[in-house]
């Protein structure tokens, strides 16, 4: 995984704790703020923060058309939290700003408010255990087409990937569990 260029959304969020992260895992990683930040990166995460401020900043510097771009062709992109809901085609009872990249359907905040938080030990398909920080959390409500399912918490999907697109209801990188950093990394 050395030699790995990851960029990392900072316009908002836990951006700082990704790059600690990927690190760990022996990868680089860019902080991406403007178009000319994803070029020359092999993958993109999304990281958790707020969405709709996320989504504003990203359409008003054209990020959006950009992530779009190197989406379709081919490079892997993961979200946390608010990313997660930044890649949905579907934000349940919302209209906001998002990338429209996942088939999946999703529920801001679907484990409560900011006192609701927790912290969780997850099964994960292909990983096994791995460590999950919710944090006013989402969670996918319907999957489709090629979307599938890679991890529960209490009966609602958590965890999901499509072809090269991962998205993340909890903060992995709040966790001193490399694990799905390092799962991502075997994506690009």
């Amino acid at each position: 995984m050395a030699g790995k260029n990851v960029g990392v959304l900072a316009l908002q969020g836990a951006f700082i704790e990704h790059e600690a992260a990927l690190q760990k895992c022996g990868a680089q990683s860019r902080q991406v703020r403007t178009i000319q930040d994803m070029d020359d990166i092999e993958g993109l995460i999304i990281p958790g923060g707020e969405s709709t401020t996320i989504g504003k900043l990203m359409q008003a510097y054209g990020l959006i058309e950009k992530v779009r771009a190197r989406n379709a062709e081919g490079m892997p992109i993961w979200g946390t939290c608010a990313g997660m809901i930044l890649m949905a085609r579907e934000v349940v009872e919302m209209d906001q700003v998002h990338l429209d990249l996942m088939d999946i359907a999703v529920r801001r905040n679907g484990f409560g408010r900011q006192v609701d938080s927790f912290e969780t030990e997850l099964q994960v398909e292909g990983i096994n255990h791995c460590r999950g920080v919710f944090i006013r959390a989402p969670y996918v409500e319907k999957v489709w087409g090629d979307a599938r399912i890679l991890a529960y918490h209490q009966e609602r999907i958590v965890m999901v990937q499509e072809g090269k697109l991962l998205a993340t209801a909890f903060h992995p990188e709040l966790t001193d569990d490399p694990s799905i950093h390092s799962y991502f990394l075997e994506m690009l």
